[in-house]
């Protein structure tokens, strides 16, 4: 067969190299030997290093581009240009000063958005141990090339992509790139072609780490051609979709600054006809409507409501790295989740033990010793059970570290797990190891797949303790314990039924056994072990879910949000564990293969009916975020393995978990959890909905406040009448005392029941019916105290800058009382909780009554404003004009609550 490379044949990244065997591997590669430096010189040149490709940078001013990308900034901008052009250069500043703020806060605030693939290189190991032509050597990662033939020891981290050709005892952490909580144990036995990723266990992947054992092996592929780079190139092309707020904040600029532009026009041609002003004069009321139409500070509430959000998380453990999300959050009808480190601890427990004929169920979960160990009917520890307990213990090379919180293992989960077991059987079994002490050892080796201890106590006793794999343990027995110690003929069959009862459960599988010997024996061999021993019997391994994500998944489902479950590991596992998670569908478990078979039309369809999804790769979690944003789902995924990044950059929002998780899914993700704790997403998903409820309270009280303003101009233009407001004292109005005002919203608290309604639709408008209704009432009423207080302040004084300024105070007036009414829209605003409000309302209220008596009373303000001091007589007409809006809209909120429901009945009942 002629020699190949990953580089000039187009298939060979695809290659099954673990369906082959080491002879053909070696053949295809034409790596017979190892290598000489010529030869590797050659590859070098041919494949390039052994690294990933530098991503591209994007500077600052591409980022500060990013944040002018905004419709209505370009509508302000062009008002300031305008502004500018006529002279009018108060207004050009305050409105220049409101898009350079947004501008920075957005820039600051994106920091760094597009440092993934940094993040993966760095998985990538720096130094290599090769056996090259003239002998051994420990050399740069990036000089492998493939045909290289790799040495891999405990502690390393694998460099490249390697078929393995001699393997001793060998064990490899896959959990970045599968998921799977357990190290897998390794072979030189080649696969079926389509076994999945984690099934592959002739193969030995870049980015992984060697727990235990040896072993030696061909590089087939390096760089961009292994699987941790091919999930650099799928994140690379993965887009990051835009949030649904930024969606619904363009389009509803877009529709706004239309509708101002066409009202302007017609309102500047119907003026020419109607109102008698001279063209510059129009032009410029034009203007000033223009100015009062603009929402100018809806981009300053935006961001600032957004920034509390994000600070709230903080607070939660939780970091948001592109601030929209936060609101993003609140829309989410779908979370998938990770299982391993995620919905579970990443902590292998044993939570069941067969000894005796006896099944016992152990409490307590992770590394800490606390729990026990109880029978069906509560019958206490029996004998069988401590000899269990204290084989698993000795038959173990793990080391727990209690005295560090949490607890720590050093060594093997799953032998971590049997030292806690011990230490709940009985706790004088902490000691076990200098009771017993250890003579000899048989390591634990794929080909036999057991572990075996030759230990001694201090009164003349030896016994060989051994563990391994169920089948494999049960065929080197002849008898098994009795509940009291003793030695009975072994049930294989009954024993087998019980271990595929608890292999039913998804529980992994472990046998234990003895073996008596001489006293004065110092050495075990396999051959001494091949037959006669005593089973003591079995334990169940379970990577335990935590239990603060059950109660999150319960609050998730109470808020119609539907919880999925994406993993790497095998579906009987999968479905265990959603079962004790409490997910909807834990019954029906799909995998890989079976994504790979549906089109991505059908799968649609399936992935919102299916829960659980087993044995999956990054592009099945790609495929399914895709197929249910397709489904107008607003998708969170949560993740923390290097296999999770595409899924998690793809997603309306990604979740990645900051303590065990890669620092590639940390940097693809938007909200980073900084305890690990699932439970923070149900709380992000209410922070979320509270902060769209704060905008749409933003908006609903600043919109009125413009709309008062503009159909005011608008009636004085087609009128005829003088100006009741000039536009740098809308401008005033907008930017100082709307602003504050507004900002006390971004603090409103969550409100009761918020995790009880189910999702928003991704298309829902901010201004849907009630909004919209709401703005038009207040428009009007506003528009009516305006014209009432401008009317009053000219029939009484007959001076313009008075009734100018007592038309803007009456303004800032219903501002403050409607303040109170839009804290709660829904429902009545006039009780003690709405009229006390909050120190910050309060607070609030203090810094307009400051800003306004500068407006008023100041000599420079009032030369700068066309502003002039009030009496008494003045400041009582701009209060009661305030009460009256906030009883005003107390009548509408008792009709609409008493009316609309009826009309609902009535319309029901027809």
């Amino acid at each position: 067969m002629p020699p190949v490379s990953p580089k000039t044949d187009a298939s060979s990244e695809q290659t099954a190299w673990h369906s082959l065997s080491v002879a053909e591997v070696r053949s295809r590669l034409d790596a017979g030997q190892p290598l000489g430096a010529a030869e590797v010189s050659r590859r070098t040149q041919e494949h390039g290093p052994n690294r990933l490709p530098e991503p591209v940078r994007h500077g600052p001013l591409a980022r500060l581009g990013r944040q002018l990308k905004n419709f209505l900034i370009h509508v302000l901008v062009v008002a300031a240009l305008i502004t500018a052009l006529l002279g009018h250069w108060m207004d050009t500043v305050v409105i220049l000063a409101v898009v350079v703020i947004q501008t920075l806060v957005g820039f600051l605030q994106e920091g760094k958005a597009e440092q993934a693939l940094a993040a993966i290189r760095h998985m990538l190991a720096p130094q290599a141990t090769v056996l090259r032509k003239d002998g051994r050597h420990t050399i740069p990662a990036e000089e492998l090339v493939p045909g290289d033939t790799l040495l891999l020891e405990p502690g390393d981290r694998v460099p490249a992509d390697v078929r393995l050709e001699q393997v001793h005892g060998l064990q490899v952490d896959e959990a970045i790139l599968t998921g799977e909580s357990m190290a897998v144990d390794k072979a030189v036995a080649g696969e079926s072609p389509d076994a999945a990723l984690g099934d592959q266990r002739s193969m030995a992947f870049a980015g992984t780490m060697v727990t235990i054992g040896t072993g030696r092996g061909v590089v087939v592929r390096t760089g961009p051609h292994t699987e941790i780079g091919r999930i650099s190139g799928l994140l690379g092309q993965t887009e990051t979709l835009k949030t649904p707020l930024l969606s619904q904040i363009d389009r509803f600029a877009r529709y706004l600054s239309g509708l101002i532009i066409v009202a302007g026009v017609l309102i500047f041609l119907a003026g020419t006809w109607f109102s008698g002003l001279a063209t510059d004069e129009l032009f410029m009321a034009v203007v000033g409507l223009t100015v009062a139409a603009i929402p100018e500070g809806l981009p300053a509430i935006l961001t600032i409501t957004l920034a509390i959000g994000v600070r709230r998380m903080a607070n939660r453990k939780a970091v948001v790295r592109r601030m929209p999300v936060i609101e993003t959050l609140g829309a989410v009808s779908v979370i998938c989740s990770d299982k391993t480190g995620t919905l579970t601890r990443n902590e292998m427990t044993v939570t069941a033990v067969m000894a005796g004929g006896e099944r016992f169920e152990v409490t307590g979960t992770g590394y800490s010793p606390d729990g026990g160990v109880t029978g069906a009917e509560g019958q206490p520890v029996s004998p069988a059970l401590e000899e269990l307990a204290r084989a698993g213990a000795l038959c173990n090379d793990a080391h727990l570290r209690l005295q560090e919180k949490p607890v720590r293992v050093a060594g093997d989960p799953m032998e971590g797990a049997l030292k806690v077991l011990a230490l709940k059987v009985d706790n004088d079994l902490a000691d076990v190891d200098r009771q017993w002490p250890r003579k000899d050892e048989i390591p634990f080796d794929a080909d036999y797949r057991f572990m075996a201890t030759l230990n001694h106590d201090h009164h003349g006793h030896a016994m060989v303790y051994l563990k391994g794999a169920p089948e494999q343990v049960l065929a080197m027995c002849s008898g098994d314990l009795a509940p009291d110690g003793g030695t009975v003929e072994l049930d294989a069959d009954g024993w087998q039924r019980r271990i595929d009862a608890m292999a039913a459960e998804g529980l992994r599988v472990l046998a234990f056994a003895r073996l008596p010997v001489a006293a004065g024996t110092t050495s075990v061999s396999i051959d001494d072990v091949r037959e006669g021993l005593q089973l003591l019997g079995v334990a169940g391994f379970m990577d335990p879910p935590r239990s603060e994500a059950i109660t999150a998944i319960e609050e998730c489902h109470r808020a119609g949000i539907r919880v999925k479950m994406i993993t790497g590991d095998h579906a009987r596992t999968a479905g265990a564990i959603a079962t004790r998670l409490g997910l909807r569908a834990p019954d029906r478990v799909l995998t890989g293969a079976d994504l790979d078979r549906v089109s991505d039309e059908d799968l649609v369809k399936l992935a919102a009916e299916v829960d659980v999804f087993a044995r999956t790769s990054p592009e099945h979690k790609l495929r399914l975020v895709r197929a249910l944003q397709t489904g107008q789902g607003v998708v969170a995924m949560t993740g923390d393995g290097v296999n999770d990044a595409p899924a998690l950059k793809r997603a309306d929002v990604g979740i990645a978990m900051g303590v065990k998780g890669s620092e590639a899914a940390r940097e693809a993700a938007s909200v980073v959890l900084l305890d690990d704790n699932f439970a923070s997403i149900a709380a992000a998903v209410r922070e979320g909905r509270t902060v769209y409820d704060n905008l749409r309270k933003g908006i609903a009280f600043l919109l009125p406040i413009n709309g008062g303003e503009s159909v005011g101009l608008i009636v004085a233009l087609l009128l005829g009448l003088t100006l009741p407001i000039t536009a740098l004292q809308i401008l005033w109005v907008n930017m100082v005392s709307s602003v504050v005002l507004a900002m006390t919203l971004a603090f409103e608290p969550t409100e009761g029941g918020v995790m009880t309604r189910p999702p928003r639709p991704r298309a829902q408008s901010l201004l849907e019916g009630f909004v919209v209704w709401r703005v038009l009432v207040v428009s009007l009423l506003f528009l009516a105290g305006i014209f009432a207080a401008w009317n009053w302040g000219m029939q009484r004084t007959g001076d313009l800058e008075y009734a100018r300024t007592m038309a803007v105070n009456s303004l800032v007036a219903m501002e403050v009382f409607y303040l109170f009414a839009v804290r709660y829209l829904d429902t009545p605003s006039i009780t003690l909780r709405g009229v006390v409000g909050t120190p910050l309302v309060l607070g609030a209220l203090v810094a307009v009554v400051v800003l306004q008596s500068l407006f008023t009373w100041l000599p420079p303000f009032n030369e700068a404003f066309g502003s002039t001091a009030m009496d008494w007589a003045g400041l009582v007409f701009t209060f009661m004009a305030g009460v009256t809006v906030l009883l005003a809209l107390e009548l509408e909120t008792w009709c609409r609550r008493r009316l609309w429901p009826l009309a609902s009945g009535q319309q029901d009942l027809g």
